[in-house]
């Protein structure tokens, strides 16, 4: 069926395109860091930091924006006939759930992690803060409201939350809840029938539908649906029920009448494509025969036909801005919220460790929000996309330039660039002279912090901060192997940076969750294995592993306490490996490993795949009495510098590949991109003084070691990547690399008592990101570089590509 459905796109495309309307689209397209691009249609205008739900009024006259991004929350009044912002209310906390009342006179607005609802009236098109329903005390109380519905006749509200999961029943004139009703996981949305006899919740952490009887006040049915359920959309008699399901790129239909799903509908690009369509919003057309689906990670919207119950038919796709989280239709216009805007953007102003007003604390961000400091996580302001309804003509132009923007395809899924005879194979299972894979999770750093100072390469010197003299071995490893000057990290955080890192994806409840404990607004560290919900579907690369017959071992990475976050590392890490723990050496973390190796290594029983963790050159800032940090750097440094020479000198030197990545690019400043990192590649294949501009991600790591090793793509996201193979030659070169010695004490200490040094002291070092990254960064700053040098002026970047050919490799 999905694949007539493809079929019947692609024939519409071909049938109705128009060539020349297709390139005017193609030539405004941005290029994102992540190799996926954008051509956003319609007309726009600005909204605030990450609008999360968009909902309209009883009359459709009056539109309600909840923004709950990282940096400036806000609720933003819309005029959807207009098309103008009538009022923005900054709000402390919110996430996600808004309604307005009948009379339109009110709305009601989650007020997240302050376990609240906020009321605001409504008079002459000002919002005004006038009250708010208290749930229980602010966080770390876990209650975190999201979905909200009203019953105006009742004077009731019904409240779902992400954090206690439960559903609230508030009698509004009293602000009381008069009953709650425990869930089986997190709560994303809610919505009442046209009668309100019935409520409908979606299960986000427990992928399922609960039907609420608020006659009775019991759940009466559970309908299994697809992997992370959150947008709800009810048509207007209440018979059909929507719902989209994140990690399933599907949209599954429920019968209401029969309480049972009686269709699915892929909405991905492609059929049977891996997770990474990310749908989370839903939309109906007037008549209601069309079926409007936001797929956040495709940057589009799908389209579907659904005037016929069960035999619904796809109409093509919309392109969007950067993660649209929502849709709604007025009239004959599309409002799509866009989550991070239309480009990405360089970060100049980027944080460091050593600047004065900044306080980046681990997971939490600077609740100081301080002007001036462009912070990668409040740096992607969302965008309102207004289009018309499209004819038939205008959709088959749109779905041409939706598949021209998108890496992904079916064919890329299975056979990749490259060359003959490369050691990096071109299909998965092909054999590879490389059998051992060493990947190294490193933390936080741009390009230009560490090697700007390479004139080889597109850097920036004014921005280094650990240049030559402090990161020797990095400097060797990008000029004795390849030099790569144009390598991007996925995330933008540590939070889903890990994820990241170790999945190719990012499922929204993560990219929805870490902006508020990362504006120090509350909420815990979910990323890294630590909560089932956020976790990606299939697992991450050592379960990918686990299934191809690949062999595996992590050091550090998914692993605190000594302990596995995820069953498939039971029994599978070394239990004596150090994880994050800034007072722990990464140089110790070298002799840990090397112990474990050799162990391994004198019985035969390498595995084929090791992750590990060397993570100092996060820093601890000017803490009194901690290493400085130039010597965390220079630790982590000579860590690496030793772990390459060790295997360079080991008997499989020839027949191993090492990858060496941040998580996460957060806590520095870069001319290019703020997502733009250092990276390196070192082994017996691997070339020498080689300089590579290819552009390349997190997930182009991860497919070369994939396509090294026999494992297939984990998300969408791998399997669009373009594979490092112009790193590796044929030819293989087994001359050791001998690391560098630092240049300074590895263990200074912090001693000048100043404002940066007491800054640091508030700072949260136990856990990576428990700092507000902003200030962090900024006393990294002017610690090491004095307060006499500022930030050179801001620049804002987009990643701009003309069309190009398609590569015939």
């Amino acid at each position: 069926m999905y694949r007539k459905l493809i079929a019947a796109i692609l024939l519409l495309v071909s049938a109705y395109a128009n060539a020349q309307t297709v390139q005017q689209l193609l030539a405004k397209k941005v290029l994102l860091p992540n190799g996926w691009a954008l051509t956003p249609i319609g007309k726009s205008f600005p909204l605030g930091d990450l609008p999360l739900n968009m909902v309209l009024s009883k009359s459709k006259k009056l539109m309600a924006v909840t923004n709950n991004g990282q940096g400036t929350q806000s609720i933003q009044l819309i005029n959807p006939i207009t098309e103008k912002v009538l009022d923005t209310k900054i709000i402390e906390r919110s996430w996600y759930g808004l309604v307005f009342s009948a009379d339109e006179k009110k709305l009601y607005a989650s007020g997240g992690h302050n376990n609240r609802i906020e009321i605001f009236s409504i008079d002459n098109n000002k919002l005004i803060l006038t009250d708010s329903i208290v749930l229980g005390k602010k966080w770390p109380n876990k209650i975190s409201p999201a979905g909200i519905a009203i019953d105006d006749e009742q004077q009731l509200l019904y409240v779902v939350t992400r954090e206690d999961n439960q559903l609230y029943i508030i009698d509004i004139k009293s602000k009381k809840t008069i009953f709650k009703q425990a869930l089986s996981g997190e709560a994303y949305a809610c919505v009442l029938s046209p009668n309100k006899k019935q409520l409908y919740i979606s299960c986000w952490g427990c992928d399922k539908i609960y039907l609420f009887n608020t006659i009775e006040r019991k759940i009466s049915v559970e309908i299994p649906v697809g992997d992370n359920p959150n947008e709800l959309l009810l048509n207007n008699k209440g018979t059909v029920l929507y719902v989209a399901n994140a990690n399933d790129n599907s949209v599954s239909v429920i019968n209401t009448k029969e309480e049972k799903v009686v269709e699915v509908l892929n909405v991905a690009l492609y059929p049977d494509a891996p997770n990474g369509s990310t749908t989370n919003g839903l939309a109906l057309s007037a008549d209601e025969k069309t079926l409007f689906v936001a797929n956040a990670d495709n940057n589009c919207l799908a389209v579907y036909d659904v005037s016929k119950p069960i035999q619904s038919k796809s109409k093509g796709f919309i392109p969007v801005g950067w993660y649209p989280t929502n849709v709604k239709v007025v009239g004959n216009k599309i409002f799509v919220s866009n989550g991070k805007g239309f480009s990405s953007k360089a970060n100049i102003y980027g944080p460091n460790p050593f600047a004065n007003k900044q306080i980046v604390m681990h997971h939490e961000g600077d609740p100081n929000k301080p002007k001036g400091v462009e912070y990668i996580g409040g740096l992607f302001m969302g965008t309102m996309s207004i289009i018309n309804m499209p004819t038939p003509k205008q959709m088959s132009v749109y779905s041409q330039v939706v598949y021209q923007n998108t890496p992904y395809n079916k064919v890329k899924e299975k056979i990749v660039q490259g060359e003959t005879g490369n050691p990096i194979p071109r299909r998965v299972g092909d054999k590879s002279p490389i059998k051992y894979v060493f990947y190294v999770i490193k933390e936080n750093r741009t390009y230009d912090q560490v090697l700007g100072d390479m004139k080889e390469g597109n850097g920036d010197p004014r921005l280094t901060l650990f240049g030559e003299n402090i990161t020797p071995n990095q400097h060797a490893l990008a000029r004795n192997f390849v030099l790569l000057d144009n390598f991007y990290v996925d995330g933008e955080v540590s939070m889903d940076g890990h994820n990241w890192t170790m999945g190719a994806y990012a499922t929204d409840f993560l990219e929805k969750s870490w902006v508020s404990s990362y504006g120090g607004r509350g909420g815990s560290y979910d990323g890294e294995g630590n909560r089932k919900v956020a976790n990606n579907k299939g697992g991450f690369f050592w379960d990918h592993a686990k299934k191809a017959g690949v062999s595996f071992r992590s050091y550090g990475e998914f692993v605190d306490n000594y302990k596995a976050n995820i069953p498939v590392l039971e029994g599978n890490f070394c239990k004596y490996f150090t994880g994050y723990n800034n007072s722990v050496m990464d140089t110790t973390r070298f002799y840990q490993w090397k112990r474990d190796f050799d162990s391994l290594l004198a019985i035969n029983k390498v595995p084929q795949f090791n992750s590990v963790r060397f993570s100092n050159d996060h820093t601890e800032g000017l803490k009194l009495g901690r290493p400085t940090p130039y010597a965390h750097v220079a630790d982590n440094d000579y860590a690496v510098g030793m772990f390459v020479e060790y295997l360079s000198k080991s008997p499989i030197w020839k027949e191993t590949a090492i990858f060496i990545v941040e998580d996460d690019a957060q806590n520095g400043a870069d001319h290019v991109d703020a997502h733009r990192s250092i990276a390196f590649v070192a082994g017996g294949f691997v070339k020498r003084g080689y300089v590579d501009h290819t552009m390349y991600s997190t997930s182009s790591a991860l497919r070369t070691m994939e396509l090294i090793l026999g494992i297939p793509p984990m998300s969408q996201y791998d399997a669009a990547a373009t594979p490092m193979w112009r790193c590796f030659t044929s030819t293989p070169n087994t001359s050791p690399f001998t690391a560098l010695m630092p240049n300074m004490n590895l263990k200074d200490k912090n001693t000048a008592k100043n404002e940066w040094q007491r800054r640091s002291e508030l700072f949260n070092l136990a856990k990576e990101d428990a700092v507000p990254d902003l200030e962090f960064n900024k006393v990294l700053w002017h610690g090491l570089k004095g307060d006499h040098i500022p930030f050179p002026g801001p620049k804002r970047a987009a990643f701009y590509k003309p069309i190009e050919k398609a590569d015939k490799d």
